[in-house]
């Protein structure tokens, strides 16, 4: 913990967070304290133009909802940043992660789409990264008539399992997305890599947490359908800006898939939070290097 940020040693001490551990009936207590968790350590909610509440419609499937956020400020946004929240895919929602979108789209000026994507157990994979899929072809065409941005310019993004979401809609809608932002993305549910043995335990998000989530997305298919890192040829992904936490089980997961773009010349760029843990995105209120890394999205977003 010696190189842990002091502000993140704090909430540690303070109050660790709750363990992804409850049985199914747990689920909605679970998801209602992620919630609260998420606002309490937020901050202040950031100001936009505008946010409204929409339906993507598709056939034969629920309409996803998602949030879309405009900015304030003149000229008109350029383009979008389609966010898919993290959670573990079991937990997260529009609400508990209001600020991170607001914070985003004030930096960036662009639209924030938030993604209220199917959620395990109840929708095992690929439920979930449909709705992402759906979001994103929605985006490049209607959605950008609807909201006044570039079709053209429309980024996918995501932290931790809401990365893996963002990696695989690209893959399976290739030329869609001009850009991918992850935050320390869950990209390998085989769990090999040795920053999963070196932060097993944790802080903040340990390995068996990690084994139950990838568990209750999978609910018994095949774990190379939903691992990014075995994707196959990834030479039409789009451009990568991936950022990790130094002290994360997830770690190499994202290390690793920056290596396997560059390999099929996919430009990427890795910038590693040497003192962060997982989850440090929602902490805004409390951690500083929060601000920081909604900066460094917001800059990858316009290049």
């Amino acid at each position: 913990m010696a190189d842990v940020h002091p502000q993140i040693r704090a909430l540690i001490d303070a109050e660790p967070p709750p363990a992804l551990d409850a049985a199914p009936a747990d689920l909605e207590a679970l998801r209602a304290a992620y919630a609260v968790t998420g606002r309490r350590l937020a901050g202040a909610p950031v100001p936009v133009g505008r946010v409204l509440d929409l339906g993507i419609e598709r056939d034969g499937l629920p309409a996803v909802p998602v949030r879309a956020y405009l900015p304030a400020a003149a000229p008109a946004p350029s383009g979008a940043i389609l966010w898919h929240h993290g959670g573990g895919w079991v937990i997260g929602d529009l609400d508990g992660f209001d600020h991170v979108a607001r914070a985003l789209c004030a930096a960036s000026g662009q639209v924030v789409v938030s993604v209220d994507y199917r959620l395990a157990p109840e929708h095992p994979f690929p439920a979930a990264v449909e709705d992402a899929e759906a979001v994103l072809r929605w985006a490049v065409g209607p959605g950008a008539a609807a909201l006044g941005y570039d079709g053209r310019r429309v980024a996918i993004g995501g932290d931790s399992a809401g990365g893996q979401l963002a990696a695989l809609a690209a893959l399976r809608a290739p030329g869609l997305a001009r850009a991918q932002l992850l935050v320390y993305p869950a990209l390998d549910p085989r769990m090999g890599s040795p920053s999963y043995r070196e932060f097993a335990n944790g802080p903040m998000l340990t390995a068996a947490e990690m084994a139950l989530c990838w568990g209750a997305l999978l609910a018994g298919a095949d774990p190379s359908a939903a691992s990014v890192l075995e994707a196959g040829d990834l030479g039409g992904a789009p451009p990568a800006w991936i950022a990790v936490a130094a002290h994360d089980p997830l770690r190499d997961d994202g290390a690793a898939f920056a290596r396997a773009l560059a390999a099929a010349g996919v430009p990427v760029v890795v910038e590693t939070y040497d003192d962060m843990t997982h989850g440090f995105l929602r902490w805004g209120g409390a951690v500083d290097r929060a601000h920081d890394l909604i900066a460094w999205l917001a800059d990858a977003a316009a290049k």
